[in-house]
């Protein structure tokens, strides 16, 4: 691998494979590089759907993400997105319901708010609803599926030229100053810059960078009735600042998919060499537990549980933009980002070819951290 590219890309899942798209697209000679074949069940991008939601309660700002990446699914494959809306769940001064509005505030919109009585009305699955506890519908909510993205962008950057390098491990990045060295165990290859978007494996790479990979459960459960989507539409409901439950019905031949919050509760960091892959009946009690409390008619026992890595930043945002030098980074997911992974695909690639990014990029600038 002797060639020189304007752009090697380090990592294809989500926000890998969305970054070589966009610099292809852009008309760079990119090169990606996975030590797995993508899609795959190794990293973050996977479990065939996420939650998007437009309107987002983790960052002003994210809703222009959200916005653009809706244009760029439609763009690539429509079927990548299943726009149902969504309820953001919680009390009025919960993250879940402040932070959306917020959100929809900043966008110059105004979103239709429900009362707990009204929420337990149209949809009673959702239990014990409490007296002040109120609903937050996005009607730009749905799922998007993350393996068929990863495939699709990967697919189209191949079709503009990109070179894809499958099951080699990088094991180097070496900015030399005037290019940057990849090294793999077959050779070096030499590019002009380099994006990093090794996921939980990132850090090995941008030390300097406060990232703390986890591990964490996607479950499912049996398709009964009143929970396929249609019925049971996207929701993130905060019962507390330590407890959140999210999930969605059941598509077509699918399953009830649900989970916990992640931000701000402790969890086991990991080293995503060594990642334990069983999940004893132990550590999915959790989210059984809120299961059968906080939802009705959904079978005790769930049919699958899958574990998941995720990479966390203390600000609960993900980090994408220039590391240092010739280095350029995308990463720190924090459980949300790969609705916007389009976008920071985007995002990634103007910076990369000296283009200014029109979104805003400063609240995910790795170099807020230095």
């Amino acid at each position: 691998m002797s060639d020189k590219y304007d752009v090697a890309v380090i990592g294809l899942g989500a926000l890998g494979a969305a970054s070589l798209w966009r610099l292809a697209e852009m008309g760079a000679r990119v090169v990606g590089i996975d030590q797995f074949v993508p899609p795959h069940a190794l990293g973050a991008t996977h479990g065939k759907t996420r939650l998007f939601r437009t309107f987002c309660l983790e960052h002003p700002a994210l809703s222009d993400y959200a916005g653009l990446s809706r244009q760029l699914f439609a763009s690539l494959d429509p079927s990548l997105l299943h726009l149902t809306g969504g309820l953001m769940i919680g009390l009025p001064d919960s993250q879940a319901v402040a932070g959306t509005l917020q959100a929809a505030q900043r966008a110059g919109t105004s979103l239709e708010v429900i009362s707990g009585a009204e929420l337990a009305r149209r949809q009673p699955q959702h239990l014990h609803l409490r007296k002040d506890e109120i609903a937050v519908i996005d009607p730009y909510a749905g799922v998007a599926h993350p393996e068929a993205f990863v495939q699709a962008a990967l697919q189209r950057a191949i079709s503009l030229g990109a070179r894809v390098v499958n099951g080699t491990r990088v094991t180097e990045a070496r900015d030399c100053g005037n290019e940057v060295h990849v090294t793999t165990a077959t050779g070096t290859l030499i590019a002009d810059q380099v994006v990093i978007a090794g996921g939980a494996w990132l850090k090995r790479f941008a030390p300097r960078l406060p990232l703390d990979p986890i591990r964490t459960l996607m479950t499912w459960f049996e398709a009964v009735p009143h929970y396929a989507l249609a019925d049971f539409p996207v929701f993130v409901r905060e019962i507390d600042a330590q407890l959140t439950l999210w999930g969605h019905g059941y598509l077509s031949g699918g399953d009830v998919k649900l989970g916990l919050g992640d931000i701000g509760v402790p969890r086991q960091a990991l080293d995503p060499d060594n990642m334990d892959r069983g999940v004893g009946t132990a550590e999915s009690a959790e989210t059984l537990h809120a299961v059968q409390q906080w939802l009705g008619g959904i079978s005790p026992q769930p049919i699958r549980v899958d574990p998941c890595m995720i990479t966390r930043t203390p600000d609960a945002q993900f980090v994408a933009g220039r590391y240092e030098g010739r280095v350029l980074v995308a990463g720190g997911d924090s459980g949300h980002a790969f609705k916007h992974a389009p976008a920071v695909g985007e995002v990634i690639a103007r910076l990369a070819s000296g283009r200014v990014p029109e979104l805003d990029v400063d609240f995910i600038n790795p170099q807020r951290f230095f």
